[in-house]
């Protein structure tokens, strides 16, 4: 099911989407900033900004919580 997620779900600025690991000041949710070749990803509980390689975010994410319509 999560293979189809990351096939299906098109990702974009606004999402609200949570990783499988916890950043390191606790929060596991990330609002989308940036897409491109690369993702750029902000915490919602510390604020850090951070910019993730698609593959690599695709790899690190679990589901995605809310869309920004």
């Amino acid at each position: 099911m999560l293979s189809d997620l990351k096939m299906t779900t098109e990702i974009k600025i606004g999402d609200i989407v949570r990783l499988r690991k916890a950043h390191p000041c606790g929060g596991y949710e990330w609002e989308i900033i940036r897409v491109g070749a690369d993702i750029g990803i902000k915490c919602l509980k510390c604020k850090r900004r951070v910019l993730l390689e698609r593959n690599t975010f695709k790899r690190r994410l679990k589901e995605l919580v809310s869309h920004n319509d």
